[in-house]
């Protein structure tokens, strides 16, 4: 099974063609994305073409399903394009929708994306979250976790988010110990990913992440918009900011009223077979 693998901004994906996989694939994505025993990475992308557009499902380093990943599909995109299977400007459907991209040549194996994330969803029904009654938006909630109270603004772009804003950028010990905590939290049916924010200035953020499935990870491209559309409902941040990850940065805007779109790179890394069955 011929396999490739690409990255963006420290978020590493493994891309295989759908019709290698068994038809339950959660156990085999376990496999492959195990760091000693496997290839390792965050998630796996099964993608198919179809017609002018590219097809993906993810599969994360859990096994579990997730709807969508903004790194996830950039990587894809620079892969398509790269093959020469796509032009420039295509469609990736995803379990959130389709999402239009850009891909255009950076440096060496690197190419630079801007991509099309989609409305906001803001209503707690939506996102999903267990509040009664609901909310819409759901801005700076009270919710006891971890033994302590905290803030959260929650958002979906097709997978759950919830934010927390600190005044500093948060340590290593603090990701680790809200984010499961959070993940797993019952207000989330389908569990949440979770953002730890600290705004810079209006136009700037810097995020620290916790993937729904994964952990504690570099960037998160889906988390960085997310991340972004809190900021603007808590009266944080500009519409058009600059997220810094620990990986890199990205560039997020959210115009009043219109789709969170964003830019940043993707690197495809190399491709190999794997024999291992």
């Amino acid at each position: 099974m011929r396999f490739a693998k690409a990255q963006g901004l420290g978020n590493d994906f493994l891309l295989v063609e759908r019709r290698h996989a068994p038809s339950d694939a959660s156990a085999w994505a376990r496999r492959l994305c195990d760091r000693h025993e496997g290839v390792g990475a965050d998630g796996l992308i099964l993608y198919a073409l179809e017609g002018d557009e590219a097809v993906m499902r993810l599969i994360n380093a859990d096994g579990g399903d997730a709807e969508i990943s903004g790194n996830g599909l950039r990587c894809l995109a620079a892969y398509v394009v790269r093959q020469g299977w796509l032009p420039s400007r295509h469609v990736v459907r995803t379990a959130a929708g389709p999402r239009a991209v850009e891909v255009t040549p950076a440096l060496g194996s690197r190419y630079r994306i801007r991509a099309n994330l989609g409305m906001p969803i803001l209503g707690s029904r939506e996102i999903p979250m267990n509040l009664d009654p609901p909310r819409s938006p759901v801005v700076e909630h009270s919710v006891e976790v971890a033994g302590q109270v905290v803030s959260i603004t929650a958002t979906s772009l097709g997978n759950p988010h919830c934010a927390l804003f600190f005044d500093t950028p948060v340590a290593d010990a603090v990701v680790a110990s809200l984010g499961p905590a959070l993940e797993h939290h019952p207000l989330f049916p389908r569990r949440t990913n979770v953002e730890f924010v600290t705004v810079v200035s209006p136009g700037e953020l810097r995020v620290r992440f916790w993937e729904r499935g994964v952990g504690h990870t570099k960037a998160s491209g889906t988390g960085a918009a997310s991340a972004a559309v809190a900021a603007v409902l808590a009266g944080r941040a500009a519409r058009r900011v600059r997220v810094v990850c620990d990986g890199g940065a990205l560039e997020v805007e959210w115009p009043e009223g219109g789709s969170v779109r964003q830019v940043g790179e993707a690197e495809v890394l190399f491709e190999g077979e794997w024999v291992a069955g």
